[in-house]
């Protein structure tokens, strides 16, 4: 009987942890195509109030300077992707390590990118948050 019970906690711990790493992946999916087509409502509500959020260029905005860039157009992305992404979950802390690949429109060009990230996330109220993002140039 013990080793019933035993077995079946894992087997539940196990699936809640699949579970809650699928959740932050729509997350993560729900932020690509909010950078794509961004909104004040959609980007509030995936981001945290605490967000600090590193620039490749060592630019750092807070929530609102984030949503502000997007939203107005000075940060405009024509197409995103998320490549080679891993998703780690420790209790309410998930973080997401992916090479991000755009294409950047700046006035009437388009620049193709490819950089690293680190996503940091924060389970508030049941709802993953993104609390921190620092991208960094590759070698």
């Amino acid at each position: 009987m013990k080793t019933l019970l035993t077995l079946a906690f894992f087997i539940g711990s196990f699936c809640t942890f699949a579970q809650t790493e699928k959740d932050l992946e729509n997350q993560v999916e729900k932020l690509r195509l909010a950078l794509i087509d961004p909104t004040e409502a959609a980007l509030k509500e995936l981001s945290s109030t605490s967000l600090t959020y590193g620039h490749s260029s060592g630019a750092l905005e807070n929530q609102d300077q984030f949503i502000e860039a997007l939203v107005s157009g000075k940060s405009d992305f024509a197409s995103v992707s998320f490549e080679d992404q891993k998703i780690m979950v420790e209790k309410n802390i998930g973080i997401v390590r992916h090479y991000l690949v755009a294409d950047v429109v700046e006035g009437d060009k388009v620049n193709p990118i490819k950089i690293g990230v680190m996503l940091v996330w924060q389970k508030e109220k049941g709802s993953w948050k993104l609390l921190a993002r620092q991208a960094y140039k590759l070698p």
